[in-house]
């Protein structure tokens, strides 16, 4: 099964449980310890998001997903995750090994910052007594780290490159800026966005002052890598009122109360079978309680008033929804070939998924699909209503869709 082109990155400071969060995303084993620094190479798994599958939405008994998995209704449309070592103070001046960490992240499509609710954890990310470290200073210090980053690269030769670009009298500036920062995965469309928003799209690069350029770097890195704050040891009392601070201070930024740990719990106890239970779910079901130890009881117990009946959900799940769904602005498209009957060239009933951003339209899905059905498209059917689209039809979440090519037809 290949994951999504997606790549969602996990960051913050050490010994918050990003080595937990990403452990209970991917059910992979990392080394986990409370020392800085136990993470040096950044870990690859894959996620899923969960979505409610579409056969479910058209009355059909089942469907043969075979690029994801269809559990119990709910498909899981697989994403790459990666976690990062432990962010210090000052990681964006190299300290701590900070500008190898940092550049991960070039690669990522969204940030998870995870961050300490509970305040057990110092600058340094040394375990103190809860409710001792304040988190809304530790996501601000963690942004500036990742800004800083960003601005270092961006501003590096700036002004050789204003020269050479003004010389050359290049009027796509968007596009120049696109080119330099490629790098950070940072298309045009972002760079269009973030000159609009700073009103600097009309001003000479020359006469563009530091802060000028702060101020780029700044809404830059909100378009093209923006970030959800995992408020993570939810489960820890003191984390309460930090979350609300946490939500009140960063209006604009999703906070998700998690319990990295809870889940990752549920999730090896339904291995198990122990419990019954699926990511994201608000609940569980013990199998046979009389099979439960008196430690198992107790912990589960724990998770189902401090967290469950708390919170709705251990929020693992939530985070990479809200990620991919809504901080991405992609949705679900199901490529078909027989539109009457759901299924593919095989006969499997609609067995892919694939993950596109809101505003696609039928051919550029086509070019996802294969290059050669994008330069020979014809029209597409939209197999729910059986209508026939141009290729200019914009994508809405869930269609089915057959694609009809001259490079399709034998």
């Amino acid at each position: 099964m290949e994951a999504s082109n997606i790549l969602v990155g996990v960051v913050g400071k050490t010994n918050v449980g990003k080595s937990t969060f990403f452990s209970a995303a991917t059910e992979i084993e990392v080394q986990i310890d409370n020392r800085p620094f136990t993470t040096i190479d950044p870990n690859l798994g894959v996620t899923y998001v969960k979505k409610k599958c579409v056969h479910v939405k058209l009355g059909l008994l089942k469907c043969d997903a075979s690029n994801s998995l269809c559990i119990e209704g709910f498909r899981y449309i697989p994403v790459k995750i990666m976690d990062v070592a432990g962010l210090v103070p000052d990681a964006h001046k190299g300290r701590g090994l900070g500008n190898q960490f940092l550049d991960n992240l070039r690669r990522a499509d969204v940030l998870l910052l995870v961050v300490d609710a509970s305040g057990a954890t110092d600058p340094e990310g040394v375990p103190v007594r809860p409710g001792s470290f304040d988190p809304v200073e530790e996501v601000m210090a963690m942004i500036g780290e990742i800004e800083e980053w960003m601005f270092s690269i961006v501003s590096k030769d700036w002004d050789k490159f204003v020269r050479g670009a003004e010389s050359i009298g290049v009027s796509d500036i968007a596009g120049l800026l696109a080119q330099r920062l490629s790098g950070l995965s940072i298309r045009k469309s972002h760079v269009v966005l973030a000159l609009e928003r700073t009103e600097l799209g009309n001003k000479k690069l020359s006469s563009w002052t530091k802060e000028d350029l702060k101020s780029f770097v700044s809404e830059l890195r909100r378009v093209s890598k923006p970030i959800l704050i995992v408020a993570n040891k939810s489960d820890v009392p003191e984390a309460e009122d930090n979350i609300k601070r946490l939500k009140n201070k960063f209006k604009e930024v999703p906070v998700i109360p998690t319990s990295a740990i809870s889940e990752l719990v549920l999730r090896k106890a339904a291995k198990a079978n122990i419990i019954k239970y699926r990511p994201g779910d608000d609940g569980f079901t013990v199998n046979d309680p009389s099979k439960l130890d008196r430690r198992q009881k107790t912990i589960l117990d724990a998770i189902a008033k401090r967290v469950l009946k708390k919170w709705g959900s251990t929020g693992v799940q939530d985070v990479i929804n809200k990620a991919v769904l809504e901080a991405l602005n992609m949705i679900s498209v199901y490529p078909v070939d027989d539109v009457n009957k759901f299924t593919d060239s095989k006969g499997r009933v609609l067995p892919d998924v694939v993950l596109i951003p809101k505003g696609t339209s039928a051919r550029e899905f086509a070019y996802k699909i294969h290059s050669d059905l994008g330069k020979t498209f014809l029209y597409a059917i939209n197999a729910i209503t059986k209508q026939r689209v141009g290729e200019s039809y914009i994508l809405k979440d869930d269609d089915v869709i057959k694609i009809i090519a001259t490079a399709g037809r034998k």
